[in-house]
């Protein structure tokens, strides 16, 4: 079977300590197992923040943000692209950090590149992690600004809840309900039905408090445009 002309995006977007990086890892670990040529882009403001050994200033905020996209956008070569962030974390971060919302037109314009967004939920303890991490009270409120934003750009999104396994098969059933054929068709034919859909009200009111009441032992959370 022919390739896919363009790889599936996935993003990963949410807030810190609520596992993205190990959640993007371990889907490509999945996938990979799978046959599925996934490919995953890093967060660059971790790199830029090591290599600078500190957190960058409002107006650097606009190169991390365009770098994030052009390595996500620069893969080719891939049947499936897991992006480990995109630039709407860094335009929610400087609309938090400095009353600075310059950078969301060009954050969300970038998100409509992605087949899938996925939000990870608030469940998992937060912990300390270097230079980017500012603390537990910050993410809810950062939640509460994604959730705005992709609903204000009507980007739908699924939101993840669950430890270890259980998190990541929630994010791959994510997955199943947007790949095509030909972008899982190396082995990796059938979609999970290991876990049990939900379609509720509260994700099209984008209660995040209720969801985190009802999560255990749900699938992911779809939350449609308004």
């Amino acid at each position: 079977m022919s390739r896919p002309d363009k790889p599936l995006r996935v993003a990963v977007l949410g807030a810190e300590s609520t596992g993205k990086t190990a959640l993007t890892l371990a889907l490509a670990e999945a996938l990979r197992e799978r046959g599925v040529r996934a490919a995953v882009v890093p967060e660059y403001l971790r790199e830029w923040c090591d290599a600078a050994a500190r957190t960058p200033a409002p107006h650097e905020q606009w190169a991390i943000a365009r770098e994030q996209a052009r390595r996500v956008l620069a893969v080719r070569d891939a049947d499936l692209v897991l992006a480990d962030t995109t630039p709407l974390m860094t335009a929610i971060y400087s609309e938090l950090l400095f009353d600075d919302r310059s950078l969301h037109p060009f954050a969300l314009a970038h998100q409509r590149h992605y087949d899938l967004t996925l939000l990870t939920g608030l469940d998992l303890p937060w912990v300390p992690d270097g230079l980017q991490r500012d603390g537990a009270h910050v993410r809810e409120p950062v939640d509460a600004l994604v959730r705005h934003a992709l609903r204000e750009a009507a980007v739908p999104w699924h939101v993840v809840y669950g430890h270890g396994p259980a998190r990541r098969d929630h994010a791959l059933d994510a997955i199943f309900s947007v790949a095509s054929t030909d972008h899982l068709a190396l082995g990796f034919r059938e979609k999970s039905s290991s876990h049990t859909r939900w379609s509720p009200l509260c994700a099209h009111c984008g209660d995040a408090a209720a969801e985190r009441r009802l999560f255990r032992g749900l699938g992911p959370i779809t939350a449609p445009p308004a």
